[in-house]
């Protein structure tokens, strides 16, 4: 893998809108439930429950990262099941980890492999 690719102007921003999406706590904690629950997701009453917020506080939430592509929102009959975007999620470390790890040695990427296995 190339990771040392040109991005353009627009996938910056892209990545930028994604980044500051999960600039929130709640969407943080959401992003890391999502990825603790892959890839069956979680419904939203869970994710409600789990982090203990109101039910129109966590729509807001779930709107913000689903508009940016970082969730899939399905329904099922009267549920609502968010899993992780795990694509874009990628795309993103790529792109954030392809200067630091690879061409300038910034950080080391020998512990960030570790974690991913």
């Amino acid at each position: 893998m190339n990771y040392t690719k040109k991005y353009s102007s627009e996938q910056v921003v892209r990545y930028a809108a994604m980044m500051a999406s999960m600039g929130a706590e709640p969407r943080l904690k959401i992003i890391r439930l999502l990825l603790s629950a892959h890839p069956e997701g979680m419904v939203v009453g869970e994710i409600q429950a789990e982090l203990g917020v109101t039910a129109s506080n966590l729509s807001h939430h779930l709107e913000k990262l689903k508009h940016q592509g970082l969730i899939h929102v399905k329904r099922e009959g009267v549920y609502l099941r968010c899993t992780a975007a795990t694509e874009a999620l990628q795309e993103l470390l790529t792109f954030l980890f392809s200067e630091c790890c690879t061409r300038t040695k910034a950080v080391s990427a020998e512990p960030i492999v570790r974690l991913c296995k």
